[in-house]
């Protein structure tokens, strides 16, 4: 194998996972799955961190289709009507950068506020890169989104990340005013990884004696560490999250076998009664997919007030597309409105 070769995703894998996509998948998702190819990523579970790090991402693709369909990638004009500003929050061993997203107008007094965990599989990836979604978070429920960047693994191993969420939930609950948020009106939400955190975070903050959040919003979230689930199987080769992926994030990121079954990552498995509500959004064509029906399943039997969709036509990744993805609107404009009802006044 020539050096260009290295990383280079499967040719026959490749062509599989395109023809099963070109089936089941809603035409706008196929045009950002192409948009994607075209920025030629190699397989993140063929490299090196660093170099996985830098490989284009679904975001990227995002902008790539809307270049070609000759429209703007400004997110300001894509998501009108929220500013940002760039903060510190307290992490578990030092500051932490974040984004606060806030929504302009027709609130009297200060606003909900929503903690936010990008993914990435708590190695790659970071605040910036899912943009998309704490943007649209912050417009459809009309509240404050702090997206917060933790630490990530190989570097900080489990449960680095956990620390970091809990400790940045803990510095909302007694600085949300400085914000224009109103702490008595919190929330967590995040994405795969994220979802993880989001759940995980309203467990540890229930056992650490904190203000409880309002709601819980998990977008597809890894929730227990068996890679045999349907849907890992049904879509071991699906884009842009495979089962192999899966296996080199979980490899970067425990210490040993011991952390699988760790309750902060077998979300499952964990002590979950007395949580807030929970709204859990699944993609069809993704290896999460079983994860988060599990994780439904799970918080029923512990009396959880739970709500869960499954997006048909979309894949792992969709939900901060909603520029080019109709049903990301849609999933965004469900999650705002169940954020919107639990952080009513």
């Amino acid at each position: 194998m020539s050096d260009n070769d290295q990383g280079k995703p499967n040719p026959i894998l490749n062509a599989v996972s395109n023809a099963v996509a070109a089936i089941r998948a809603d035409d706008d998702q196929l045009a950002l799955a192409k948009a994607h190819e075209a920025l030629e990523p190699k397989a993140i579970e063929k490299l090196e961190v660093a170099e996985a790090r830098r490989q284009p991402t679904v975001a990227d693709a995002v902008n790539h289709l809307l270049r070609e369909q000759g429209r703007p990638t400004d997110p300001t004009q894509l998501v009108p009507g929220v500013t940002t500003r760039e903060i510190m929050v307290d992490g578990a061993a030092g500051s932490l950068p974040a984004t606060a997203y806030i929504p302009e107008g027709g609130a009297v007094g200060p606003l909900p506020v929503v903690l936010y965990f990008h993914g990435g599989g708590w190695v790659i990836a970071d605040r910036k890169v899912y943009d998309g979604g704490a943007r649209g978070l912050a417009k459809e429920a009309h509240a404050i989104v702090v997206s917060v960047d933790y630490r990530q693994a190989p570097e900080h191993r489990f449960p680095a990340a956990w620390d970091d969420a809990l400790a940045a939930y803990r510095w909302l609950t007694t600085h949300a005013d400085t914000l224009g948020g109103d702490p008595n009106r919190l929330a967590l939400a995040g994405e795969s990884a994220g979802g993880n955190l989001a759940v995980a975070t309203a467990v540890a903050a229930r056992d650490a004696g904190l203000p409880a959040p309002r709601h819980v919003v998990s977008v597809y979230p890894v929730a227990q560490t068996s890679l045999n689930t349907e849907s890992y199987l049904e879509n071991a080769i699906a884009k842009p999250l495979n089962r192999a992926m899966v296996k080199w994030f979980v490899d970067h990121l425990v210490r040993s076998e011991d952390d699988l079954k760790d309750t902060r990552l077998c979300l499952i498995d964990a002590n979950l009664k007395g949580l807030p509500p929970v709204t859990i959004i699944n993609a069809r064509i993704d290896p999460l997919r079983s994860d988060g029906a599990k994780l439904e399943d799970a918080l029923q039997e512990a009396g959880v007030p739970v709500e869960r969709r499954d997006y048909e036509g979309v894949a792992h990744e969709f939900f901060g597309a909603a520029a080019v993805l109709e049903k990301a609107r849609e999933a965004q404009g469900w999650a705002g409105e169940r954020l919107r009802e639990a952080l009513r006044v």
